[in-house]
């Protein structure tokens, strides 16, 4: 057993949170043993006694819900208004998994066709068995419950492994399901750095979804790969909003700073970049620069940003930053961060396309708005990036028309980020941005796998024999010529 820890503290004030262990391979693996023995009864509980659980577990986070806003904040540094409205969403995700499991993934009967008629046939969504979710620490609620939920609505054991600065949430969750009436192996959490998870994915689970970066994502499907344990990746983006120049510019201004600033800008569907139509990109940029002026990162109640969760992170927003100054880009509100995790809010223009802050993915309070002569133009752009998470769209009349030639997993009009508060849609992204989905229909499949029976109902022709004859061969000839000759 381990007997190494690590402790999380705040980025706030460099607290202590609390300490927790670092759990080792053995460690892991006898979690994920447990959770398969603990799979079987939750299987078993069907449906209905899964829902009830869940809906348990629904009640119990509500009812402890200041607790977890102050835990959501300690840990990541965000305002307690950002903690709430996190942990909202998440609780209608839950509630939609719970709700919907049943209708999504019962067995259905499907046509035969008319060459096997005689049969009955239907498919079924079955459980993986024991599924491994590896967690971000920028939305330590709404992220990982994306694959919890929905897998464990599925009929799946889980286990968890929450970023090394958000263990604290993790936990909390798993004693929150617990005291729901939940059994402590149907979902277990495991802590710890870079080797617990890696180690999760060679422990015998059974599939892994996997939130955060494109380049931990690829080592996540390597270890995986040792086993072809199937995985979800959920990894970066650099979002776009286009701007056309029949869009409601104020409309678009405070969706494009929501976009970009809200949790300090570390929001992998967040809007990094903008393409204004040239008709009204001064208008645009004047708005945009007018409301970023109006926010302040610290660490007080009075806060509009906090500080960053992760504090390497403003090394890469520095550089960005300092890329663009250098080729050239205008400093609208702000300039390259000074030292420390506090950064304020940066809005620049003029960017070269070539630049860091416009092709790699920044994570944090800054935003490149450039001007393009037509949408043409700026759907080239925004799809010129080896992300394809999710964008937006401002305008009147083409909004449908330009977000389908957005590249993207999910595009939002006339506002941003809306479809992550829409459980019934999917999330996710192609690209560098990673494959598979959470979230609805599609979510609650990916944790369970088709599996389709057949039944024949009466004798017919057989085709599958090695007695056939030339007269049997000769009757499907004409059926298939009938039908699609």
């Amino acid at each position: 057993m381990t007997t190494t820890t690590f402790s999380s503290t705040s980025p706030l004030d460099g607290s202590v949170v609390d300490t927790f262990p670092v759990h080792s391979p053995d460690d892991v693996d006898a979690a994920v043993d447990r959770a398969r023995r603990a799979a079987a009864s939750w299987r078993a509980l069907g449906f209905a006694g899964r829902r009830r659980v869940l809906r348990a577990w629904r009640r119990d986070i509500v009812a402890h819900l200041d607790d977890l806003i102050s835990l959501v904040r300690a840990e990541t540094g965000k305002p307690r208004g950002d903690a709430r409205l996190e942990i909202m969403l998440t609780l209608d995700h839950l509630a939609w998994a719970a709700t919907h499991a049943p209708r999504i993934l019962r067995r259905r009967r499907v046509g035969s066709g008319v060459l096997m008629l005689n049969q009955h046939a239907s498919v079924g969504y079955v459980p993986y068995g024991v599924v491994g979710v590896i967690g971000p620490w920028n939305y330590p609620v709404f992220t990982p419950m994306g694959s919890l939920a929905y897998a464990l609505a599925a009929g799946n054991a889980v286990v968890f492994k929450p970023s090394e600065y958000t263990p604290g949430v993790g936990a909390w969750l798993q004693r929150a399901f617990v005291r729901a009436g939940g059994a402590a192996d149907v979902f277990a959490v495991v802590t710890g750095f870079g080797p617990t998870g890696a180690a999760l994915c060679r422990a015998g689970v059974d599939k892994v979804a996997f939130t955060g970066s494109t380049a931990t994502g690829k080592a996540v499907m390597a270890a995986c790969a040792e086993t072809l344990t199937p995985v979800v990746i959920e990894a970066g983006g650099k979002d776009a909003l286009l701007v056309d120049e029949d869009a409601d510019l104020a409309a678009a201004a405070e969706a494009a700073v929501w976009g970009a600033y809200s949790n300090a800008g570390q929001t992998c569907i967040g809007i990094e970049r903008v393409y204004a139509h040239a008709k009204v990109y001064d208008r645009f940029v004047e708005a945009v620069a007018e409301r970023t002026r109006e926010l302040r990162a610290g660490t007080g109640d009075d806060a509009t940003l906090g500080p960053l969760t992760m504090p390497r992170q403003a090394d890469v927003v520095r550089a960005h930053v300092a890329d663009a100054l250098a080729r050239g880009a205008t400093p609208r509100v702000g300039s390259v961060p000074g030292a420390g995790t506090t950064v304020q809010p940066v809005l620049l223009t003029d960017v070269d396309e070539r630049s860091s802050a416009v092709r790699d993915e920044t994570f944090g309070p800054t935003l490149v708005v450039n001007r393009v002569a037509s949408m043409d133009e700026a759907i080239e752009k925004a799809n010129a990036v080896r992300y394809g998470l999710s964008g937006a769209v401002f305008s009147k009349r083409r909004g449908r028309e330009l977000a389908l030639r957005l590249r993207g997993g999910m595009i939002a009009i006339n506002s941003v980020i809306s479809f992550a508060a829409i459980p019934a849609l999917p999330f996710g992204g192609v690209g560098d941005s990673g494959f598979g989905r959470i979230h609805g229909t599609d979510g609650l499949r990916e944790f369970a796998y088709p599996k389709a029976l057949t039944r024949q109902r009466f004798p017919l022709l057989t085709l599958t024999t090695m007695r056939r004859t030339a007269t049997v061969d000769h009757i499907v000839e004409r059926i298939i010529r009938a039908l699609y000759g």
